[in-house]
């Protein structure tokens, strides 16, 4: 049988194939990656942490990627809902309307406040089920043209509806909850792209199990949700508590006002992964990270500060340099002057000497022993 000649035949320009594709899809799928495409990060969500916004991208200061699912998981007290409150104020200072899905009923109106939200604007949804939270996302970025911050907290304590409905027994529901978030995400992570919105979810780390003994050595933690959720995300950090220091930050009387936690990027599409760094989280009178004091750490081993017993001298980078005692740095950092040249320092210790692969690789994955 003879074949049916195509009339008009012939080679089509890259543009012509993307014009036919999408007319074929009704909508804009295929783009041009020199202009304007939804894969590229163009904005970043400040955590409250700028030593982790400046692990985050290699070469450049970022934080919480817009258009991507993030996992923020950690252990418990570890600071989870404290950091995603600092990032639901920082969006909503950049005009992202925040959805904050809770399954905990743990989140204080206050707390919120504190931490820096507007409760106005903040919309406050009680997770009844993961159905629920995907349908309603999926909902919204059909609905509403203005970006989108959805945080869900937290992804392991929402139930699947056949566990509302079920029993007790964990196996008549086995794997339910990580085949509804397979499904689900396959659905969701090119409409959150395509609008710039950004879906936050709040895990716990969990101790493995699965695993023989000599594996869960090297992998001590593991996170609910299956391997669907770890595939969907750009970014994973995973907050641990350190060894080195005492883990709770207390005031001059004793009582406990926070706790200091180590950052680590488990899964990282930004060139950084296994990246860490350390923080102190205030959940006491003061709410959200304790920035400006974890500059200190980031950058004591550069080659801009030299110590001699109690003391630390900064070079300024204009032939002065200045003495101080790292009991005085929360005074110290308040100064102008001093507070910039930390920062060019922060930013050549962090960022540039990582994305040049200056130093020793251990100075940036390896910062404390153990968890």
């Amino acid at each position: 049988m003879a074949r049916s000649k195509k009339t008009g035949a012939g080679k089509l320009s890259v543009a012509d194939m993307r014009n036919m594709i999408n007319k074929k899809a009704g909508i804009s799928v295929a783009h041009s990656l020199n202009e304007d495409n939804p894969t590229e990060v163009k904005s970043w969500i400040q955590t409250g942490s700028r030593w982790l916004d400046s692990i985050v991208c290699r070469g450049q200061l970022a934080g919480i990627p817009v258009g991507k699912v993030v996992e923020i998981a950690g252990l418990e007290a570890s600071g989870k809902s404290y950091m995603a409150a600092q990032i639901a104020a920082n969006a909503q200072k950049q005009g992202i309307d925040v959805i904050y899905f809770d399954s905990e009923s743990a989140i204080d109106p206050t707390f919120l406040e504190r931490a820096g939200c507007d409760l106005s604007t903040l919309l406050y949804v009680q997770a009844q089920s993961v159905e629920f939270v995907l349908e309603t996302v999926e909902d919204l970025l059909g609905s509403n043209e203005n970006r989108m911050l959805f945080i869900w907290d937290s992804l392991a304590l929402t139930p699947a509806v056949s566990d509302i409905e079920g029993d007790f027994n964990p196996l008549s529901s086995m794997a339910v909850k990580a085949r509804i978030l397979a499904k689900g995400m396959s659905k969701l992570t090119i409409p959150i792209a395509d609008t710039q919105s950004t879906f936050l979810v709040l895990n716990q780390l969990k101790t493995n199990i699965t695993r023989s003994p000599s594996q869960a050595l090297v992998e001590p933690y593991m996170t609910p949700g299956g391997k669907a959720m770890v595939y969907a995300y750009s970014l994973r950090i995973w907050l641990t508590g350190r060894k080195a220091k005492a883990s709770f930050i207390t005031d001059d009387r004793g009582f406990r006002v926070g706790s200091e936690v180590k950052a680590t990027l488990k899964k990282s599409r930004f060139g950084t992964q296994g990246r860490q760094c350390t923080f102190k989280i205030l959940w006491g009178d003061d709410i959200g990270v304790q920035d400006e004091e974890s500059w200190f750490e980031a950058i004591k081993g550069s080659r801009h500060m030299t110590s001699s017993g109690a003391w630390y001298t900064m070079d300024m980078g204009n032939g002065e340099s200045v003495k101080f005692q790292p009991s005085k740095w929360k005074d110290k950092i308040q100064e102008e002057g001093f507070k910039k040249r930390v920062l060019e320092i922060m930013d050549e210790e962090v960022i540039l000497k990582f994305d040049k692969r200056e130093g020793e690789a251990s100075e940036y994955y390896n910062i404390d022993e153990g968890e």
